[in-house]
């Protein structure tokens, strides 16, 4: 009985150190990740919204343009730093970080697709204040959809850069799927695998293999810049993370395809996968869906080609 007793001691003391040990380096990975303060940025401007303080800019002048940023691992409005400037010439450019995302607040909630249709909607009725045309970058094609569903008056014409399928939209959150999300929402060891997902190294290998076609064109300002998002906010910043892997931002969204009445324009990147295809599914759906495709880019046609992509924009807006 003693010598159980002195197993389980054991055991419950080399726990108690590694779980020590992991936290004191989740602590080291969110302190040393933020000091080249790469998202600092002048001028920038807070929304309190409902569920957190939502960061965002505006610059230029002219019809109102709203730029939605992706939902990878990282992403901000950073996203849009290559193209703003210009659009600014012409429109009254707003770039916000979504909630969870960058420099906005990342509250410990499940996020959902009805969460950043509803954040669209607010933004739209209570910041710019009048109708507003949108550029929404991938998953986030997929909220621009529902807020003009929800919401058609504060919304004109949508342009969707690469967005996802809508057989993918239509999956929702299995028995596992609901497993790894509270696997990764677990105190200190759940810190540590949104860590290793989201590392330098990881992210690295995303922009070279999946988000641009030409890896020369992946720099170290970039890299470093997503990086800083992703654990910007602490372990806070896992929990968007683990709704995403969950498919808890899942929704369909056919019916909303279909009825809209909205100016919709689809870009997609000459080497993405399956995004001429995505683009077909869209236009099956409605005949009045416009696309266009930029030659040797992938995932992210702003940032890898932001010359060829704000001819695309000009054509559409």
């Amino acid at each position: 009985m003693k010598k159980n007793g002195h197993k389980l001691f054991t055991l419950v003391a080399l726990l108690g150190t590694a779980a020590g040990v992991i936290h004191i380096a989740n602590r080291f990975i969110d302190a040393t990740s933020q000091l080249k303060d790469m998202l600092e940025q002048p001028h920038s401007k807070t929304y309190d919204w409902r569920f957190g303080k939502i960061h965002y800019t505006k610059q230029g002048h002219g019809a109102p343009l709203l730029l939605v940023h992706d939902m990878m691992p990282g992403a901000s409005g950073y996203e849009w730093s290559s193209v703003e400037k210009q659009l600014a010439t012409e429109h009254t450019v707003y770039t916000l970080d979504l909630l969870g995302c960058g420099r906005s607040e990342k509250p410990d909630i499940t996020y959902t697709n009805f969460v950043y249709a509803q954040l669209l909607c607010d933004f739209a009725k209570n910041v710019i204040q009048q109708e507003t045309d949108v550029i929404a970058s991938g998953f986030s094609g997929s909220f621009a959809i529902m807020a003009y569903r929800n919401n058609s008056d504060y919304f004109r014409k949508i342009m969707l850069v690469n967005p996802p399928s809508l057989s993918s939209l239509k999956q929702a959150p299995c028995e596992d799927n609901k497993l790894f999300k509270r696997l990764i929402e677990f105190p200190v060891f759940g810190t540590l695998i949104y860590h290793i997902a989201c590392s330098r190294e990881t992210i690295s290998s995303l922009f070279m293999e999946q988000l641009f076609y030409n890896p020369f064109h992946v720099t170290d300002i970039l890299v470093d810049t997503y990086y800083e998002s992703a654990h910007k906010g602490g372990s806070n910043a896992k929990y968007l993370y683990s709704s995403y892997i969950g498919k808890y931002l899942n929704i369909s969204i056919n019916n909303a395809v279909e009825s809209s009445d909205a100016c919709i324009y689809i870009i997609s990147g000459e080497k993405e996968a399956s995004g001429s295809l995505i683009a077909e599914e869209y236009q099956k759906l409605n005949s009045s869906i416009e696309t266009a495709v930029i030659p040797e880019t992938r995932h992210l046609p702003h940032l890898e080609d932001p010359e060829h992509f704000l001819e695309q924009v000009s054509i559409f807006l």
